[in-house]
């Protein structure tokens, strides 16, 4: 079995994979030693172990990990993937995009992809049907626009997305929201358009936080999976065992 330690800005998810099967979840705000100790006996079979992180990890954390795994694989950017990258620099590439694009190829492989993950930023990225990263584009999130009006004016004010919204705003609060809202709409069901002008079996698929938020309300059919990213780190894991 194996253990795959996601760390993002703001919270630690855990999963637990049995082959390509995920077993088991949790998302916590800190990892601590006790919590892998705690996951561990729940699972004893546990036998690898792979940690992607934005930011920088208690060395005690990596220690335990290095100890208490047979296999133990700290990701970055020189990490050996199962994928080609044509991303001019990969050392700036977010290991939570390349694990993305990754778990993309699991579940849908042999197609173009277009791996779309709304969160703090919104990240566009393409995969085509090869197997091969060809890069993609950035951009602002939800709250990061909302966010931005607030903060770069001087009399907008600091709103937060609620599930309904008019087409056209009657209020200042409700120009933000919908002004917000749709341009990202727009901007999800654009970007679908313009990939799929070369790739006309292009697969867009979609995660992170604001995911469901968009999903009702894109033009184009989408699929949803939340759990991608921990399918590529596991798909990671499992390359660097194979080939160990």
């Amino acid at each position: 079995m194996n253990l795959v330690v996601d760390i993002g800005n703001s919270r630690t998810k855990l999963a637990t994979f049995l082959k390509k099967e995920l077993v088991d979840l949790w998302t916590v705000d800190e990892l601590k030693i006790g919590r892998l100790e705690e996951i561990r006996k729940i699972y004893p079979d546990l036998e690898s172990a792979i940690l992607s992180t934005v930011s920088s990890v208690d060395p005690q954390i990596i220690s335990y990990l290095n100890s208490a795994f047979s296999h133990f694989l700290e990701l970055n950017y020189l990490t050996p993937v199962p994928i080609n990258n044509l991303y001019k620099t990969p050392q700036t590439l977010g290991l939570d995009r390349l694990a993305a694009a990754i778990g993309a190829c699991e579940l849908f492989p042999g197609k173009d992809l277009l791996v779309i993950d709304a969160g703090t930023a919104i990240t566009f990225d393409l995969i085509d049907s090869n197997g091969t990263f060809r890069g993609g584009n950035i951009s602002p999130g939800l709250r990061s626009r909302f966010r931005a009006l607030h903060e770069f004016t001087r009399n907008l004010p600091l709103i937060e997305e609620t599930g309904e919204y008019t087409a056209i705003g009657r209020t200042t609060e409700e120009a933000i929201h919908a002004g917000v809202i749709n341009g990202m709409v727009f901007e999800i069901d654009g970007t679908i358009n313009l990939f799929s002008e070369n790739r006309p079996g292009l697969q867009p698929l979609l995660t992170g936080g604001d995911a469901h938020f968009f999903e009702r309300r894109l033009k184009n059919a989408i699929f949803v999976k939340f759990e991608i990213t921990l399918i590529g780190l596991n798909r990671i894991l499992e390359y660097n065992v194979e080939n160990q």
